[in-house]
């Protein structure tokens, strides 16, 4: 079944190649397409265009749908060309006459941006308060290893001293850009594309305003062509700010992978965490940050791959923006799994003291050395060429405690205003918004109607 379908059928072959993946794709949309439905034919019924009976029949056979996919009962026919011919054919095949109107004032185009935005919606938030979990996971190790010293090193060289607490915590304020970056992608998401039907708006009376606010949209998409768009620049902007979050998941599994080599010997892990050689016996090799590091690495191509799927294309929709969702939609699920990983391989992380006793690490404290005569009135630049020459004369040494107390240093972690920044902005998008919406709109006994 097509909705768009004419006198003269298309051939197979053709049907085949442009449906693609779409019923497979289409699984990930269906509760959205439900969710998106509700709120259309709401707001029909205060515009007069569905009778209360139409309504209430439409209203109570969507919530049947929704709760077969909650409860993994709700599958696509196959001979279907999308969810939304299937939802309407179940729907014309429930209740009869009602079900054919509820594509009324709505084009695909706006139908599906709807259900992208929905998922990217829900998978967003789903991804934050995981990611929250993960960051806090970094603080607290941070602070447990503040006073363990490590190497820091700059062109993978000796550079100043470190510490595993600046060390996690450095990933942990890191994840809190990202989240600022996802911040933005969000507010392009929360906006409502529907009722821009085709790209050039509706002759129906339509109210907008309705199915934001019934949706739990923070505001709409007022030009029907941005709306239209907006498909693909939204994906392109949501790819964006998640491959921010995989550039940091990689860069630390890179840095683990390195850390737990035998010539550095920084951290350990359990065996069971490890994986083994078929030929040598000693060998614990990091095969999760490795795979981390991979499968981080291919989230950060997708934005590039969604610019050329979407690069010099016109005005209005064209179906180069149907692969889109073969990309970005299974990558939510590939972030979680890594996340799970690198937040199971930290809670089990090993760490080693007093790495900087080694005397291998000795020029790590040439800028020490070069502060403690700066501080005894010998100016910078001369005080540098002392220490070289202590170098270059095999006699450099150096005695005292490491003091760093600015703010963002080894001693002055500042973790907990890196932790208050975190909370303010998880809080700025107001969740809880969206959820009333949608327990409103799922929940017949709140839907206000119009006698």
């Amino acid at each position: 079944m097509k909705l768009w379908q004419k006198s003269i059928p298309t051939q197979e072959k053709v049907d085949r190649f442009t449906q693609g993946k779409d019923i497979e794709m289409d699984t990930y949309l269906a509760k959205f397409d439900i969710l998106g439905s509700l709120a259309h034919i709401k707001m029909l019924y205060q515009i007069k265009i569905l009778t209360y009976e139409e309504f209430n029949q439409l209203s109570e056979a969507l919530r049947k749908l929704y709760l077969e996919i909650e409860n993994n009962q709700f599958v696509i026919d196959q001979n279907m060309e999308d969810i939304h011919s299937y939802i309407e054919y179940r729907l014309t095949n429930s209740i009869g006459e009602a079900g054919k109107k509820i594509h009324t004032a709505r084009s695909r185009n706006d139908q599906v941006l709807l259900d992208i935005k929905l998922f990217l919606r829900s998978e967003v938030e789903e991804l934050i308060l995981h990611i929250e979990k993960l960051f806090h996971v970094f603080i607290k190790l941070s602070n447990q290893y503040k006073d363990f010293l490590m190497p820091g090193y700059t062109h993978f060289q000796l550079a100043m001293p470190s510490s595993f607490g600046l060390w996690f915590g450095g990933y942990a304020e890191s994840l809190l850009d990202d989240m600022i970056t996802i911040k933005a992608a969000y507010s392009i998401i929360n906006k409502n594309p529907l009722g821009s039907a085709a790209g050039y708006g509706s002759s129906f009376p339509i109210q907008r305003k309705l199915t934001t606010e019934y949706l739990g949209f923070e505001d709409l998409n007022y030009n029907a062509i941005n709306a239209q768009m907006n498909r693909g620049k939204v994906e392109r902007i949501t790819a964006s700010a998640i491959a921010n979050f995989a550039d940091t998941l990689a860069r630390f599994s890179n840095d683990a992978c390195t850390f737990l080599n035998q010539n550095f010997g920084f951290i350990s892990f359990p065996s069971e965490l490890t994986t083994g050689s078929s030929i040598m016996p000693h060998k614990k090799n990091p095969d999760v940050f490795e795979l981390v590091r991979s499968y981080c690495n291919r989230i950060k191509a997708l934005p590039n791959e969604i610019i050329i799927m979407t690069t010099n294309l016109p005005l209005g929709y064209n179906r180069d923006l149907q692969l889109i969702k073969e990309h970005i939609f299974p990558v939510f699920s590939n972030l979680h799994d890594c996340i799970d990983m690198v937040q199971l391989m930290l809670e089990k992380i090993e760490i080693q003291p007093d790495i900087l006793k080694d005397k291998k690490y000795l020029y790590l404290f040439t800028v020490e050395k070069i502060n403690q005569l700066v501080i005894t009135g010998t100016p910078f630049r001369t005080a540098y060429k002392q220490v070289v020459d202590m170098i270059e004369q095999d006699k450099f040494d150096f005695k005292g405690e490491i003091t760093h107390i600015h703010e963002g240093s080894i001693g002055n972690l500042c973790n907990q205003a890196i932790v208050s920044s975190m909370e303010k902005l998880i809080q700025s998008f107001h969740f809880e918004n969206v959820h009333v919406a949608i327990e409103t709109l799922l929940t017949r006994e709140k839907i206000e109607i119009k006698n």
